[in-house]
C-alpha cells in the first residue's frame, strides 16, 4: 500500500457516542487496539492543526506513533476518515438525542433541545478518545479546509435526510408526501452551518461558545415551522413550555 496521500480501502464506521460510553470494558487485545487507534487519531489531528491537512501525510502520522503505514490503514480509510472521525461520532450522538426526545415536543423544539443536549453530553465520549480542546480545534480545521468541508457537507446531506425521516415518523407523516420534515431539517441544518462558520472564525473555541451561539441563532427561526404537526387522535400534543433550553 503506497498511497501516502491517504487513499485506501474503506474503514469501519466509528462507534457511536453511546457505544463508547456505555459498552462493557473490552478485553486486553481490544484495549490495545483502541489505544493504537486513539494514538493514531490524536497524532493525525495534532499534525493536521500544526502543519495543515494537505501537507500532512499518512507516513508522518504513522511515524508519530511509531507504527507502520499498514497499521494506520487498519483503523482509518485515509486522512479524511481520521479528520472526520470525531465529527461523525458527534453526529451519531445528535441523532440518538433526537430519537430520544419526548413525542409531545414539536419538531424544531425536539431538534433544538437535542443539539443543546448533545453539546452538554458529548464531552465524555470525546474525552475518552482525545482532549475536547483538540476536537474543537479540529471542528475549526474542517471549516477552513475545502476538501474536508466538502466531505463534511456531503455527509451533512445524508444526516439531514435521516433526521427528516425520523421527524416524519415521530409526526406520523409520509416524508415523501409532506414537505415539512425536510424543510424544517433544512432550515435547522442551515442555521447550524451558519453557526459553525461564525464560531470557526472566532477566537473562543470552547464548547460553551458554540452552544451559546447555537442558542442565539436558533432563536431567530420563525414560528411557522415550530408548531406541533401530529394531529392524530390520542397522540401527544405540544404541552406548556418546559424549562429553558438556553445556556
Amino acid at each position: 500500500m503506497t498511497d501516502t496521500a491517504g487513499r485506501a480501502r474503506p474503514a469501519p464506521a466509528p462507534a457511536t457516542a453511546a457505544a463508547i460510553t456505555a459498552a462493557p470494558r473490552p478485553g486486553l487485545r481490544e484495549r490495545k487496539k483502541q489505544r493504537t487507534r486513539d494514538a493514531l487519531l490524536r497524532a493525525a489531528l495534532e499534525l493536521f492543526i500544526a502543519q495543515g491537512y494537505e501537507r500532512t501525510t499518512v507516513d508522518e502520522i504513522a511515524e508519530a506513533v511509531d507504527v507502520s503505514q499498514r497499521t494506520f490503514f487498519r483503523y482509518f480509510a485515509g486522512k479524511e476518515d481520521a479528520a472526520l472521525f470525531l465529527q461523525r461520532l458527534s453526529e451519531s450522538h445528535f441523532i440518538d438525542a433526537v430519537r430520544e426526545r419526548p413525542l409531545h415536543e414539536a419538531p424544531l423544539e425536539a431538534l433544538r433541545r437535542a443539539v443543546l443536549e448533545s453539546w452538554d453530553t458529548i464531552g465524555e465520549a470525546i474525552e475518552a478518545v482525545v482532549p475536547i480542546e483538540l476536537h474543537m480545534r479540529t471542528y475549526q480545521l474542517i471549516e477552513s479546509t475545502p476538501a474536508l468541508l466538502a466531505a463534511h457537507l456531503r455527509r451533512s446531506e445524508e444526516i439531514e435526510e435521516e433526521i427528516a425521516r425520523l421527524i416524519a415518523e415521530r409526526e406520523g407523516l409520509d416524508v415523501d408526501a409532506d414537505p415539512r420534515p425536510r424543510i424544517a431539517v433544512a432550515v435547522f441544518g442551515g442555521v447550524m452551518r451558519v453557526t459553525g462558520r461564525r464560531w470557526g472564525a472566532g477566537e473562543d473555541t470552547s464548547v460553551a461558545a458554540i452552544r451559546e451561539l447555537t442558542v442565539s441563532y436558533l432563536d431567530h427561526v420563525g414560528p411557522s415551522l415550530a408548531e406541533k404537526w401530529d394531529t392524530r387522535p390520542g397522540r401527544p400534543s405540544a404541552g406548556p413550555p418546559g424549562p429553558s433550553a438556553g445556556p
